[in-house]
């Protein structure tokens, strides 16, 4: 199986085009030569495909290669889902985008909540995101998907809550309280879905009332309680699987 390397610039059979600095780094760490050929996409999901390529030379810091055939490869789930995720600390809000991205997420956004360990803001929240993003970047190279799903700069529940306007998303609370419906019962076959966890500890009872206030659904994965990094990406494996039925 050949190399999948992204770049971000636009591909167009028959031109030539130098990768950019990191795409480069890639092929010259996997000691690709001048005449091998390596897969491009460029993970805007417009025609959901792959380009072969040719590489021409290589320099120090540069690589040039010649894009060729264009290949249509449709490995998108059927439904978008976004997960909205109350971060949860040290390297386990890494696995869960690198997991999610493998998985189909269509995008993740990063929550500060009031039992939030991690707090980001500024430059350091700049970074962080980034950092996100080129992890979700190299699951796509490692999976096979085309379209890169977008990593969001990390924003306060409450603030998030308030761009959350007339959407027809359905939007579901992942929640412990009485009375949360079983999701496996309320996921339907079709639409775009949007899943609200929080971190460790959960969600607070203030936080739940103002999701739900902004029509989010409490669901139940059952009588167990999951860890943060590990409940969203369940809710994300049922859904694409009834996605797909």
């Amino acid at each position: 199986m050949t190399a999948r390397i992204y770049t971000p610039q636009l591909l167009v059979s028959g031109i030539n085009i130098s990768l950019p600095p990191a795409s480069a780094r890639h092929v010259q760490v996997l000691r690709f030569q001048p005449g091998q050929t390596v897969t491009l996409f460029n993970g805007l999901g417009l025609d959901e495909g792959q380009y072969a390529a040719t590489i021409e030379s290589m320099g120090r810091s540069d690589v040039t290669v010649r894009v060729g055939e264009f290949s249509l490869t449709r490995l998108e789930a059927p439904r978008a889902v976004h997960l909205a995720v109350g971060m949860p600390a040290n390297e386990r809000m890494d696995w869960l985008v690198e997991k999610a991205t493998e998985l189909g997420v269509a995008g993740i956004q990063p929550l500060m909540t009031e039992r939030s360990v991690l707090r980001l803001v500024g430059e350091r929240a700049d970074k962080k995101r980034l950092h996100w993003q080129g992890i979700a970047i190299a699951a796509c190279e490692q999976c096979g998907r085309n379209r890169v799903p977008l990593i969001h700069a990390p924003a306060s529940l409450a603030d998030w809550l308030k761009t959350r306007g007339e959407t027809t998303d359905v939007r579901l609370l992942l929640s412990l309280q009485t009375g949360s419906q079983p999701l496996a019962n309320i996921i339907g076959a079709t639409g775009a879905m949007t899943f609200l966890s929080g971190p460790e500890g959960g969600l607070s009872s203030l936080e739940e009332d103002a999701a739900m206030a902004h029509g989010f659904a409490p669901a139940t994965l059952g009588m167990r309680v999951l860890r943060s990094e590990t409940a969203p990406l369940a809710c994300l494996a049922l859904s694409m699987l009834t996605g797909n039925s």
